[in-house]
């Protein structure tokens, strides 16, 4: 049995993640360079994903960053190809870049609907394909979505962003099962409630609502950036060489339920 050493499990390797100027793309990023791999930030602000290069070389790696909208296919191709190109090779993609708000669905506007599901689904599927066509010729890969449980289970107020969230699960398993025989893996990962700025803006802007959110989870707390980055980690690298076309939930146990009726 061969024990991996994590520390230097990317060593040599190149990452690309969108949405990578903060939150879990900034944690993630920065859980691949500090394990000797060169990683690549895309967004469409240069300020924070200087920011997130800045702290993958402070923990030794190397790292850039790429400023481009996932929703232009033409500029991803490009990105993409680009990075290959300077670096020699593409080992792993992080879809992570993604939009939400909470709004009724009756209110929601076409604007609305279609700009959340050309960044979470088309985004992603932009960046998967354009990855693909480095990948695919070296028979090595790994495409990792960030989505969230709300794809398969519902939440009210959430339309766009789980129909997108659901599209991409669906695309990630429909990779997988055509990819697999050439050696590229497609996975999902579903966080739980994640304290960032971002996810706490949105979808708990208050006290009262960020209360009710923590009161749904078996595990009591929210997760860390840092949590989820090392669960992706996992998912990217050779340990999980044997998995694709997977869901891994890492939410507390939130998506179960708790205490329909008492908690005994």
């Amino acid at each position: 049995m061969t024990i991996l050493d994590t520390s230097t499990e990317f060593d040599g390797q190149v990452a690309l993640v969108t949405g990578g100027g903060s939150g879990i793309g900034r944690a993630i990023a920065v859980r691949w360079a500090a394990a000797g791999g060169t990683v690549a930030v895309m967004g469409r602000r240069s300020e924070p994903l200087q920011e997130t290069v800045r702290l993958a070389e402070e923990v030794g790696g190397a790292a850039e960053a790429i400023q481009c909208d996932v929703r232009d296919a033409d500029a991803v191709d490009a990105a993409i190809d680009g990075l290959a190109e300077r670096h020699g090779r593409l080992d792993a993609l992080v879809n992570n870049a993604a939009g939400n708000f909470v709004t009724p669905s009756e209110n929601l506007s076409p604007n609305g609907w279609k700009a959340v599901v050309d960044i979470v689904l088309n985004g992603s599927f932009y960046c998967t394909r354009a990855a693909s066509r480095h990948m695919l010729p070296a028979g090595r890969g790994s495409v990792l979505n960030v989505i969230a449980t709300y794809a398969w289970h519902g939440h009210p107020g959430t339309v766009h962003s789980a129909a997108a969230k659901g599209g991409v699960v669906a695309m990630a398993r429909t990779l997988a099962s055509e990819w697999g025989a050439r050696g590229v893996r497609v996975n999902c990962i579903a966080p739980g409630p994640t304290e960032t700025e971002g996810a706490g803006q949105a979808l708990w802007p208050n006290d009262e609502a960020r209360a009710r959110v923590l009161s749904s989870v078996p595990a009591d707390r929210f997760t860390t950036p840092d949590e989820v980055a090392e669960s992706a980690a996992f998912l990217l690298g050779d340990r999980a060489a044997y998995i694709t076309g997977e869901v891994l939930v890492a939410d507390g146990g939130q998506w179960l339920g708790k205490a329909v009726y008492t908690n005994p």
